[in-house]
C-alpha cells in the first residue's frame, strides 16, 4: 500500500488504474472480464498461473461493493478457478482479497482487487533470501491457457 500512495504522490493517479488501462490495450494478459471487472496475469507474476481480479471503477474499500458487482465478481471468481481447475488439474491455491484499512475513507491511491495463486512451485532460497521470485511461466502464457481453456 505503500509503494501505491508514493506512486500516487508522484504521479497523481492510481497505479491500480494505470496497470487496468495498461493490460486492457496490451490484452496479451487479459484473461476475462465483465462490465465490472477485469482477470488478467500480471506482468510481474511471482508464481506461474497468478491472477488478479481487480475492478475496473476506481474503489479502495470491498466493502462498498454493489450488489451488481458482487454477481459480476462472483463470475469471474468462478469462471477462474474453474478455468484453473480444467488446465492445472484441481492444484491447490491460496487468494488473497487485498482491500484499504477498515478505519480509512475513500483512499484515491489504492484499489481494493483479489490475487489468487495457485501452488505450482515453491519458494526457496534464492526467493528469500532477495525477494525475488522466479516464475517458470511467462503472464502471457499462462493467461493464454486460462483463454482458451474452453470454460
Amino acid at each position: 500500500m505503500v509503494g501505491a500512495q508514493h506512486y500516487y504522490e508522484n504521479k497523481e493517479r492510481c497505479v491500480f488504474c494505470d496497470i487496468i488501462r495498461q493490460e486492457t490495450k496490451s490484452v496479451a494478459r487479459i484473461i476475462t472480464e465483465n462490465e465490472d471487472f477485469v482477470v488478467f496475469a500480471p506482468f510481474a507474476s511471482r508464481f506461474p498461473f497468478e491472477t488478479w481480479i481487480i475492478p475496473k471503477k476506481h474503489d479502495s474499500a470491498f466493502e462498498d461493493i454493489q450488489k451488481h458487482e458482487v454477481i459480476h465478481l462472483a463470475c469471474c471468481l468462478k469462471g477462474i478457478l474453474t478455468r484453473m481447475n480444467k488446465v492445472l488439474n484441481f492444484a491447490p491455491y491460496n487468494y488473497i482479497l487485498h482491500n484499504s484499512p477498515l478505519t480509512t475513507s475513500h483512499l484515491p491511491y489504492y484499489h481494493w482487487h483479489i490475487e489468487v495463486m495457485p501452488i505450482l512451485t515453491r519458494v526457496a532460497g534464492f526467493e528469500w533470501g532477495t525477494g525475488f521470485y522466479i516464475n517458470p511461466t511467462p503472464p502471457e502464457e499462462a493467461a493464454k491457457f486460462l483463454r482458451e481453456a474452453g470454460v
